[in-house]
């Protein structure tokens, strides 16, 4: 019983990778990419809080941090976030192939690194022991790299890769083969585009 409900388990995970890989990746790869954008968005904010407004590091935390502060000061909820984030490159990677394999294999390198960090993070959080003598969590290169810095170029150096993996996927070389139909959705609009002007055309000089 206990194996042929876990033979199930995997049968609906293997369902939904298709459908997240195939008819929905479109949808979900837009869906995604917007949560990292905003994201990224409360990082330019404590960016622009710090080096525009001369508010202190500490005063400094975005939008949604200045409501809630408990949002900045979580090393939980930022792992999970990190976490969530590289699950979401994992779960989307197999339609990208070609060029845009190569840049999303790049953005999720990188993330890879990204969570190491902020599970140094957690787990000084949670030891009560900081790392280089330091009175707050810190890591490897937040040693050379104050945080506020840091993390706005983890998360803008993720977001750069994932849109130009995007730009390849939805216009691919002729000899790239993508596993989904997201860029015969744009030759298809396109065409359409080019047949509504030409019957335009043709309407103008009749």
């Amino acid at each position: 019983m206990d194996y042929s409900r876990k033979q199930r388990r995997v049968a609906i995970f293997q369902r939904y990778l298709q459908l997240l890989n195939g008819p929905w990746h479109r949808p979900a790869s837009i869906a995604f990419v917007v949560i990292v954008i905003a994201h990224l968005t409360e990082h330019v904010l404590q960016a622009v809080q710090l080096f525009l407004l001369h508010w202190p590091r500490e005063l400094c935390r975005g939008g949604l941090g200045y409501v809630y502060p408990w949002l900045v000061t979580s090393e939980w909820l930022h792992y999970l976030y990190a976490l969530i984030m590289l699950l979401g490159l994992l779960v989307l990677r197999p339609a990208y192939q070609g060029r845009a394999g190569f840049w999303w294999d790049t953005a999720l390198v990188i993330q890879v690194w990204h969570l190491f960090e902020h599970g140094l993070l957690l787990g000084q959080a949670l030891a009560g022991y900081n790392l280089f003598g330091s009175h707050v969590p810190t890591s490897v290169l937040q040693f050379l790299v104050p945080r506020i810095e840091l993390h706005l170029f983890y998360n803008g150096v993720v977001l750069g890769p994932m849109l130009i993996a995007m730009t390849y996927h939805i216009l691919p070389a002729p000899n790239e083969r993508p596993a989904c139909d997201c860029a015969n959705l744009i030759l298809v609009r396109s065409r359409q585009q080019g047949n509504d002007l030409n019957e335009a055309a043709n309407n103008y000089w009749l």
